[in-house]
């Protein structure tokens, strides 16, 4: 029953999921032409809300679009979302919406779509770890764009999937760019290296607070670039994202990383970043 469906947000208006509609001469749903953003929510209250912010209009930026809404007006829009305090995360994405007709070139003029849900955060055994395997990034090289277009991230993962895996590990020209659904962390004779920044992966709003942690708390981490030779001898392996959070890798390409356990630099930084969620979650 339309009651019983949680509300969304579409368009200015807050109403049951089941009751949303998108028109099919929408951009999104013809071209895959749009943007999103997953928000994490603890005690009610976004995680980095200004980060995510930040990496949108950088996101509208590089597709040609100019945000719908301001900061603000987008902000107080979802956080009527949020419902109560366990932990969840905002889903937000905007499209370039119906523009009247299909064609390949850019509209003058376009209605755009402006959509998001709140759902809970499925907590798992983080401490157990995943396997991975590493495949070659066929993905296209405007990555640092948090598309919709994710067929290319789908397909890697499935394929991981089919090995048995959690997670594809992606690699170009030999070199380590992220996950199919996360950033990459590697420990290197004990210093944390992530690849650097480019259009090559996504600028995680979860990496860069690890980095930051990291720094505040003296472990020593950098980015840089990991070979895929580097990758299969590192102490450990991390992969990251907004609502996984930190999760170790434990077996790479069928063979154990490290003693194939979650290893003592993951556990410390998992208990400093559970520390910033509970500080972030009193309003700290």
């Amino acid at each position: 029953m339309a009651n019983d469906m949680p509300d969304v947000y579409l368009n200015g208006r807050f109403l049951p999921l089941d009751q949303a509609q998108v028109s099919v001469l929408d951009r999104g749903f013809l071209f895959a032409d749009g943007v999103y953003e997953v928000i994490p929510v603890y005690g009610g209250r976004m995680l980095r809300w200004s980060e995510h912010w930040r990496r949108l209009e950088a996101s509208l930026a590089g597709i040609r679009m100019a945000p719908p809404l301001s900061m603000d007006e987008l902000e107080n829009a979802l956080q009527r979302l949020i419902d109560g305090e366990h932990d969840q995360y905002v889903y937000l994405q905007i499209t370039r919406g119906y523009a009247g007709k299909r064609d390949h070139a850019l509209p003058a003029q376009y209605q755009p779509t402006v959509f998001a849900m709140c759902s809970p955060i499925v907590s798992f055994d983080r401490a157990a770890g995943i396997k991975a395997v590493v495949l070659d990034d066929i993905r296209w090289k405007l990555c640092h764009i948090k598309s919709i277009a994710l067929l290319g991230n789908i397909l890697l993962r499935q394929e991981a999937v089919d090995q048995g895996a959690a997670e594809a590990i992606l690699a170009r020209d030999g070199l380590v760019t992220e996950a199919a659904a996360a950033n990459v962390f590697a420990l290197l004779d004990g210093v944390l290296v992530t690849p650097p920044k480019g259009p090559e992966l996504l600028p995680g709003i979860t990496r860069d607070l690890i980095l930051e942690i990291a720094q505040e708390n003296g472990i020593a981490a950098r980015e840089g670039d990991i070979s895929l030779d580097v990758l299969r001898s590192a102490e450990e392996i991390w992969v990251t994202s907004s609502t996984r959070e930190i999760v170790p890798v434990i077996e790479l390409d069928g063979k154990p990383v490290g003693n194939g356990q979650a290893g003592a630099a993951w556990r410390r930084m998992d208990a400093l970043y559970q520390d910033f969620k509970a500080k972030a979650r009193r309003g700290q």
